[in-house]
């Protein structure tokens, strides 16, 4: 259980390890030099957060989870594209007005590892793709969108960093978004072709809901629909 002595002190540890973060760049991110801006000993760092890696993990958290508070409110359009597209420009905003904080979330990828300020982030994009599939609006699995989404909007976002604000193209973003759109999504109920990939994909959205199916046959089906769906 932590004390609100030992809450009052993480928060504080955080402001000051964001505000380094802001000043100097990860490298000004050390143990000796965040517990000095923070005003405590290094073992209550370790204590607090672990190790490093723990801090960095704290630090790009906060940072995200401080941009989200203000944008939360945004609520839902009732349109899951819109949503969706809504959420690819809060992605986009996120990573180029806080670049420090987003390269701690995917800038320093490994495999099998993820920040938990990026598996937030993913979880929220994939509560938007299953919105739209349970639309009809699919063409490719959930899964397939999501990552698809993911990559790209990542890609777009660390290109933008990289390079200098006076080169970079305001283009880029929108039309790589409608790009990965128009290769995910149906034409608004007029699919080209077959549209049996998108009734698989509507009816694996729904498939927790099919009580009259026991837990194992929900997982064939559920196998069954997505190979339906990405063929």
């Amino acid at each position: 259980m932590v004390t609100k002595t030992a809450a009052d002190t993480r928060e504080r540890i955080l402001q000051a390890a964001a505000a380094l973060l802001a000043a100097e760049g990860r490298d000004g991110l050390s143990t000796r030099a965040v517990s000095a801006a923070a005003g405590v000993q290094p073992p209550a760092l370790y204590r607090l957060f672990g190790d490093k890696d723990g801090l960095l993990d704290a630090v790009a958290a906060y940072g995200f989870d401080e941009y989200l508070a203000s944008k939360r409110a945004l609520g839902s359009t009732g349109d899951a594209v819109e949503d969706l597209r809504r959420g690819w420009d809060l992605h986009i905003e996120f990573g180029l007005s806080r670049p420090e904080f987003y390269v701690l979330m995917y800038g320093d990828t490994r495999p099998g590892r993820t920040s938990p300020a990026g598996r937030e982030a993913e979880a929220m994009l994939h509560g938007i793709v299953e919105r739209v599939a349970a639309a009809g609006r699919l063409r490719v699995s959930v899964e397939r969108a999501a990552r698809l989404v993911h990559a790209t909007g990542m890609g777009v976002v660390l290109s933008l960093i990289a390079t200098p604000v006076a080169d970079r193209d305001p283009e880029l973003s929108p039309t790589a978004r409608e790009t990965v759109l128009s290769r995910i999504l149906t034409g608004g109920g007029e699919p080209a072709g077959s549209d049996l990939p998108e009734r698989a994909i509507a009816l694996r959205a729904g498939l927790d809901g099919a009580t009259v199916l026991t837990a194992a046959e929900r997982v064939l089906m559920a196998e069954w629909l997505d190979r339906i769906a990405d063929a």
